[in-house]
């Protein structure tokens, strides 16, 4: 029984750790580039897009399909970024609690 109540400790500094990171993702904002920097994109936590900064010199009508393309291009860049955040905060939350094969977190 001494390992159950180890183990139950574990679980509730996870869950307040979690907590933590949560409240900290939801602050957090990434910034994904594209075109060498002519493109940028902010993502919260969430996924959300909060702003896009383009170049003046993509504002061409001739430049449309590329502009395009780097938007989407930038905006996959800082969802990679925020996936990696998600994923170093989440290393953290779950500390040393030893998850079974398989078993990601968030649910």
């Amino acid at each position: 029984m001494k390992d159950l109540g180890s183990l139950m400790r574990q679980v509730q500094e996870m869950q307040e750790r979690m907590q933590r990171m949560q409240q900290e993702l939801a602050e957090a904002e990434v910034e994904g580039t594209a075109g060498g920097g002519l493109v940028s994109v902010r993502l919260n936590g969430k996924g959300e897009m909060r702003g896009v900064r383009i170049d003046e010199s993509l504002l061409k009508p001739e430049e449309c399909e590329i502009l395009e393309d780097l938007i989407v291009a930038a905006h996959n860049d800082a969802k990679a970024k925020m996936e990696a955040l998600i994923a170093e905060k989440m290393k953290e939350a779950t500390g040393d609690l030893p998850l079974p094969p398989g078993m990601n977190l968030p649910f």
